[in-house]
């Protein structure tokens, strides 16, 4: 999803609803979790082949190796 879809996908909301992230939390009944967001950034990630998705890039001398700059949401 781009920043575009993203704006457009929130187009017709309520701009006074809140906005939570939601994932599963990981517990024997697969539970979906919905926490706040805190923090909305720029920052680099880059595809891990052991996650088999994309993987933050947090180390500063790691940049060489990221793939794309993105806007992540916390």
């Amino acid at each position: 999803m781009t920043v575009k879809e993203l704006m457009a996908t929130l187009e017709d909301f309520d701009p006074n609803m809140e906005v939570k992230f939601a994932y599963n939390f990981g517990d024997y009944w697969g539970t979906e979790v919905a926490s706040n967001i805190t923090e909305i950034d720029e920052g680099q990630v880059r595809h891990s082949d052991y996650h088999r998705m994309d993987k933050v890039v947090d180390d500063e001398n790691d940049e060489e190796y990221y793939t794309k700059t993105v806007v992540i949401i916390k």
